[in-house]
């Protein structure tokens, strides 16, 4: 078991943020678990609370009296992974915070698997064969705030998940519908990952986010042949990456006003109808790497916060002067950190120098080489 000295550091080292992150969230380890601020707090607080009112001179880790056979308990922590589990063990502690269940064989969750766990905050069921979910099977979390259920086996995402979630990993499962009322009353939910599940557009009923004020949804690798119009208005960050979509036309993005962050890569798109983008005025970054297009999208000069822009193996023959940067100073309030061009048909050595006007610095463009 980790010592209290050994959990501290590591707590410090692993300071991570998982729905920032531009790529899909994989786990490897149960410490993995989101080390965010909100996390850093929690565990920093369970510190405070084994450790009481005292400074703590030697004190022992308060080891649980109870502790599920070939599980590890200690600091409300308790991980059961890799242990060839058919079902959730009993005799879990009941001020269990972190629980750990993921790489077993479990197939269900019943009724009354976590019953008397009032007080957890994360649950990680990640790489299991759960096909079947009891719909109580989450009543006894009132204070549940991180699910993650990725690599099984839904086919529909679990009803009647905790109020207190805040974010849900969901992403490798068989998911091909996400009905009306699906997220009904996850007022708190701001953090989706439902990638890698064979999801068309069809698949979407109307009101299927109704309710939701998510900040980041990422639904890659499924079968999506266009952007989806019926997501969260409140999102700053949208992966649509690895899917099939072909073009982004006028209305797709008019709802997504608060996008910062727009991630289309990996598509067969190959025309942005001209407008599509003066939807995003806060839009940070965008990328379109691994794509069809012809030519630089239109509009973005007029994106004033935009920094980083990926169009990097597309099918690019020409840049113009006025494809980034708009006319006139002062207009862009916030330079480009960073162009890619490279694995285009572009003759770079033919692109003018003012075309980067507003780059703020010449390292940040990158063309490469391009090669057939």
């Amino acid at each position: 078991m980790l010592s209290k000295c050994s959990l501290l550091l590591l707590l410090s080292v692993l300071n991570l943020a998982p729905c920032s992150l531009a790529l899909p969230f994989e786990q490897r380890g149960f410490w993995d678990f989101g080390f965010d601020g909100e996390a850093g707090g929690l565990m920093t607080t369970m510190m405070r609370d084994e450790e009481g009112s005292a400074s703590g001179e030697g004190m022992p880790p308060e080891i649980f009296p109870e502790c599920p056979f070939g599980c590890h308990c200690q600091l409300k922590v308790v991980q059961c992974s890799d242990l060839g589990l058919t079902a959730v063990p009993k005799n879990i502690p009941p001020d269990t915070k972190l629980l750990d269940l993921q790489n077993n064989h479990i197939t269900e969750l019943k009724e009354h698997d976590f019953k008397g766990l009032s007080n957890l905050y994360a649950l990680s069921l990640v790489n299991n064969k759960i096909s079947k979910v009891h719909p109580r099977a989450f009543s006894p979390m009132h204070r549940l705030q991180k699910l993650y259920f990725s690599k099984n086996q839904l086919t529909a995402v679990p009803r009647n998940l905790p109020p207190s979630l805040v974010e849900l990993r969901i992403h490798d499962n068989r998911i091909k519908k996400v009905a009306e009322g699906t997220f009904s009353g996850l007022g708190s939910m701001n953090c989706i990952e439902m990638g890698g599940n064979p999801l068309q557009n069809s698949g979407f009923e109307p009101g299927a986010f109704k309710g939701l004020k998510l900040n980041y949804l990422r639904i890659s690798d499924a079968k999506l042949t266009g952007v989806p119009k019926d997501f969260p208005e409140s999102l700053h960050e949208l992966h649509l990456d690895h899917n099939q979509i072909q073009a982004v036309e006028l209305e797709d993005l008019r709802r997504y006003k608060n996008l910062y962050r727009l991630g289309l890569g990996y598509n067969h798109i190959r025309m942005i109808e001209n407008g599509s983008l003066s939807y995003l005025p806060n839009l940070r970054e965008l990328h379109l790497e691994d794509n069809q297009l012809s030519r630089v999208p239109r509009g973005l000069p007029d994106l004033k916060y935009l920094q980083v822009v990926y169009l990097h193996s597309n099918s690019i023959s020409q840049v113009g002067v006025d494809d980034f940067c708009p006319r006139g100073y002062g207009t862009k309030r916030i330079f480009y950190q960073g162009i890619s061009l490279y694995g285009n048909p572009v003759p770079y050595w033919e692109v003018q120098p003012s075309t980067f006007r507003c780059v703020y610095d010449r390292l940040a463009i990158h063309f490469g080489n391009y090669r057939k």
